[in-house]
This record gives C-alpha cells, sequence and structure tokens, in this order.
C-alpha cells in the first residue's frame, strides 16, 4: 500500500503545494478543508500529476466530525496542519486591546492541532511517519498588531518542537514551518494583492509555495531540524 499523506487546511497555496510534493514521492494525499467549493480543481490537479488524493470538508474545529473523517481516510503516515483565518474583515484588535476571549477564540486554531496529533499518533509511530505544522512569524518576532493570533502561533510552534523532542527516540517527526510573509497562490496573498490601495504593494513581500514545500520535504526526510523559518522581513 502507498504511503498517506493527511493535508489540513488545504489551500491553494502551502497546502496544494505540500499535497504535490508528497505526491510525487508516492504519497496518497488526503485534503481537508472547511468546505467543498474547490475540492474538484485539486482533486483535478493532483489527478494531472499523476498523484492519487480524496477531499473531504471538515471544519477541523469540529472534533467529532474530524475524528469520523480521520478514521474513514485509514491509516496516516503523515500529517501537515495548515488551517487558520483568512478573513481579513475580521482582524484582531493589537495586543494591548486583547482580551482573555480574544485568547481563547484564538486558541481555537490550537486544539485541533493536538486532536489530530492524537489521533494518528499510534499509527505514525507504527509506521515511522512526521508531523508538519504551520505557523506564522508573530510565534518567534514581535508582532503586535497580530495581537491573540501570535499567543497562538506561539504555541503551536512549541507544540511542535516539543513534540519533536519527546517522539525522536520513536523513530517519529514533528516540525514547524514558520512563515513571514504573504504566500503565493495562497487565499491571503490574493486578497491583498487585489486591493493595493488598502495594503500597498506585494512586491518585496511573498514567498514561494513551492519552495517552501521543498525544505518542508528535506525537513521530514532529514529529520535534522524541528523548524525552518522563511520571512521577507
Amino acid at each position: 500500500m502507498s504511503p498517506t499523506a493527511v493535508v489540513l487546511g488545504v489551500g491553494p497555496g502551502l497546502g496544494m503545494s505540500i499535497a504535490h510534493r508528497f505526491g510525487r514521492e508516492g504519497y496518497e494525499v488526503a485534503l481537508i478543508s472547511r468546505s467543498t467549493r474547490r475540492h474538484e480543481g485539486y482533486l483535478a490537479s493532483l489527478a494531472d500529476a499523476g498523484v492519487k488524493a480524496r477531499a473531504f470538508a471538515v471544519d477541523v474545529r469540529d472534533r467529532d466530525q474530524l475524528s469520523s473523517t480521520l478514521d474513514s481516510i485509514g491509516p496516516v503516515d503523515a500529517v501537515y496542519y495548515g488551517p487558520g483565518a483568512t478573513d481579513l474583515n475580521d482582524r484582531p484588535g493589537e495586543i494591548t486591546t486583547t482580551t482573555s476571549d480574544d485568547a481563547r477564540a484564538a486558541m481555537d486554531w490550537l486544539y485541533p492541532a493536538i486532536d489530530v496529533t492524537q489521533h494518528v499518533l499510534p499509527g505514525v509511530i507504527e509506521r515511522g511517519g512526521g508531523l508538519l505544522f504551520a505557523g506564522g512569524l508573530s510565534a518567534v518576532q514581535p508582532m503586535p498588531m497580530l495581537g491573540a493570533l501570535a499567543l497562538t502561533g506561539a504555541a503551536l510552534r512549541n507544540y511542535a518542537l516539543t513534540l519533536n523532542a519527546a517522539l525522536v527516540d520513536k523513530g517519529v517527526y514533528a516540525g514547524t514551518l514558520t512563515i513571514g510573509g504573504l504566500v503565493e497562490r495562497g487565499d491571503i496573498h490574493q486578497v491583498v494583492k487585489s486591493k493595493p490601495e488598502e495594503f500597498g504593494t506585494v512586491a518585496g513581500h511573498t514567498l514561494d509555495p513551492d519552495a517552501i514545500a521543498e525544505t518542508a520535504w528535506q525537513m521530514f526526510v532529514r529529520r535534522d531540524r524541528a523548524e525552518e523559518v522563511f520571512s521577507v522581513f
């Protein structure tokens, strides 16, 4: 049987680049996002590249739905966790206005990472697989304007690094991709690019998702580092 990679929070940018990169190595890919709206195009793109894939509409914050979907996927060898809020019309308040309620709401994007890990980990350990988590630069560099989201990013990064330390002796890898910049083709990149009057030019502020995915693959197979920072700042 081919190994299986689950891509959670798949979008047209980094998520699809990760799916294609693992697919080129013979992995079957299971795509998970909040709606089916773009699944047909994603699956067609992967099929054209010779990658076998399935797609599932799941809000990862729904623990029961997430659990049943992972069960239906079957044995998992690799996980990429990259979901997050993409609505630029609902931006967080900056850190001096952040309330504990804001922090609790932001952490809703951390808890599914833990749920996914706990669900798949026994099988991943058995197969010597691994997990990759994507977060923002605010995890390592103060970015007050991101408010509560900065707290979530730092927590996710710490979880990934600590998980890697705990699993290294079990032959399992965990790593984090810390991203500072607009990921090309991604949803946020598209919105920002379409509104130069509001956000300014994107020139010099973008990252190539294919290059990030290549680095992620090398981290996954070499297991020589638990973090890579990609930043245009």
